[in-house]
């Protein structure tokens, strides 16, 4: 798999396309070239594609920071990666994270309001995301390439790059349902500089992001066809398995068959395997990983910022840990996991906690928030490859970011066959253990149907999906996430405590509903 190709082209839609208002949905992004002109060069179109990709694996054009996308009061809080990670990760029983920056705290303990500078700037990356993806719409019609004279056969191919584009707005609406709830829903056909656009449902998105995924699959290359790093039908079976996994959440009605659909879908594709090392999916050559299904990719010389892995491989590392060994300049000393997770392990014998978990110097149970040495640390991604050599800069990560693989499909699988989406309980297990005698080495850890239960299901997706940014949207979907269940620091308290059951959604930010007044908040704040 080449990793170098599309980042080359990356950089140089970075160049061309600054940033735009945070609150203006319908403004299209600002550009450093004019629009009369940025399409004399036939390479301009998928240079354009390659920023909106972009959108989640930088923080601006120019790296590490400068020339923001969006005006926070520290850009490396505004990547969007680190943003899914927090927001799915810090109010759960799998992380925390030690520093006080910007109400980050709040994230730990379940008590932010709607002015969290963290859920204001995901807001707004989200929708930094689907403007971009709106303006490439527009400006890659079928009328504007004829007016342009754009050939044939680059027309065919910018027909894939819109395909693209609208998995990646797809993506991003998702995020937007799965956080906010009820947002507004603005399409390419929304018209610029118009009134301030309505509030949607959450059916209502839902429906337009199964629609948008349904409309293009025929469009993207076959599972495991695209170029590394880009959308293609794998790729897309696991975002729509993933919207159908919590439709019940999302909209009041179940969709588990339609989910199992496209799990299936994912799997007989062939495209996918397991790989032999549980760690290399998280190590900076996992561009070499046959499990990995969408990732996002990291490059320490062409994607320099302070956010995805290089905050998640920096900020795991501190104390009496040798930051060296893990192939960066210094740890952060930030994050840590939850004791909650590793009670979930046996004592020894597991490769997924055995093979990660740092305690030397650490107390499992976190006392302090604060105190990097409460909590044992976790570095699950680190900036060395397969082969032990460090990444390219030890100042940022080569670690690409694993939105999907196949070890979560498989786990979606079993669930869905206790959910009766069909599927068959015997090849439920045969997925789980292959899993299992990965971690393990051996079938000394292996279950048997009866064994394989929902709850199960649920505490083999927090022993093999750690720190992946499913745990918040898996927790719900279980009712685990509020009202039920308790870890270290929920609610506010040490022992933790449960919470009213509005946290399911995080609110709209204040700043939000001050430029739009078509929008209402989020019941509960």
């Amino acid at each position: 798999m080449r990793k170098t190709t599309f980042l080359r082209t990356l950089v140089a839609g970075a160049v061309l396309f600054g940033g735009i208002g945070c609150t203006d949905l319908v403004v299209e992004p600002k550009s450093t070239v004019t629009g009369g002109n940025i399409f004399n060069d036939p390479a301009s179109y998928e240079s354009f594609l390659a920023k909106i990709y972009s959108g989640l694996q930088t923080t601006g054009s120019q790296g590490p920071a400068g020339n923001a996308d969006i005006i926070t009061n520290d850009e490396g809080f505004s990547h969007y990666i680190r943003l899914v990670w927090q927001m799915n990760e810090l109010p759960t029983d799998e992380a925390v994270i030690g520093w006080g920056d910007d109400a980050l705290q709040e994230l730990n303990t379940m008590a932010w309001g709607s002015s969290n500078g963290f859920l204001t700037s995901f807001y707004y990356r989200i929708f930094f995301q689907v403007s971009m993806v709106n303006e490439f719409l527009r400006e890659t019609t079928t009328d504007k390439l004829n007016e342009r004279g754009v050939e044939a056969a680059l027309q065919s191919e910018i027909q894939q790059f819109r395909a693209e584009a609208r998995f990646l707005r797809a993506l991003s609406y998702w995020h937007a349902i799965d956080i906010f709830g009820n947002v507004p829903l603005v399409d390419e056909n929304f018209p610029k500089g118009a009134t301030a656009p309505e509030q949607a449902s959450r059916q209502a998105i839902y429906d337009f992001v199964v629609s948008e995924l349904t409309a293009i699959r025929s469009e993207l290359p076959a599972a495991g066809m695209a170029e590394y790093g880009r959308a293609d039908q794998g790729a897309l079976a696991m975002l729509l398995a993933k919207v159908y996994m919590n439709a019940e959440v999302y909209t009041g009605s179940a969709a588990w068959a339609q989910a199992m659909s496209e799990v299936q879908q994912v799997i007989s594709s062939g495209a996918y395997q397991l790989d032999d090392n549980y760690l290399h999916p998280f190590l900076a050559d996992n561009h070499t990983s046959p499990e990995i299904i969408f990732p996002i990719p990291q490059d320490g010389e062409r994607t320099q910022s302070y956010g995805g892995t290089t905050f998640i491989t920096h900020a795991s590392v501190g104390g009496n840990m040798n930051a060296g060994d893990y192939g960066l300049d210094g740890g952060w000393w930030g994050l840590r996991i939850q004791p909650e997770i590793i009670d979930l392990f046996p004592a020894t014998g597991d490769a997924r906690k055995d093979d990660v978990i740092y305690t030397n110097g650490h107390t499992k149970a976190i006392g302090n928030l604060s105190d990097f040495f409460n909590g044992y640390a976790a570095p699950k991604y680190r900036n060395v490859t397969s082969s032990g050599a460090p990444g390219s800069n030890p100042g940022f990560a080569d670690v690409d970011y694993v939105m999907f693989r196949l070890a979560d499909a498989y786990l979606m699988y079993a669930e869905l066959v206790l959910r009766g989406a069909g599927g068959n309980a015997g090849q439920a297990v045969t997925y789980v253990n292959a899993l299992r005698e990965r971690a393990y080495g051996n079938t000394s850890g292996n279950i048997t149907q009866n064994d394989l239960t929902l709850d199960f299901v649920l505490d083999e997706r927090a022993r093999e999906l750690y720190w992946e940014g499913h745990r918040r949207t898996d927790l719900i979907r279980y009712g685990r996430f509020s009202t039920q269940g308790t870890w270290s620091w929920k609610g506010g308290a040490a022992a933790g405590t449960t919470v009213a059951d509005y946290f399911n959604l995080y609110p709209l930010p204040a700043s939000e509903l001050l430029a739009n007044p078509n929008l209402s908040q989020n019941p509960g704040y």
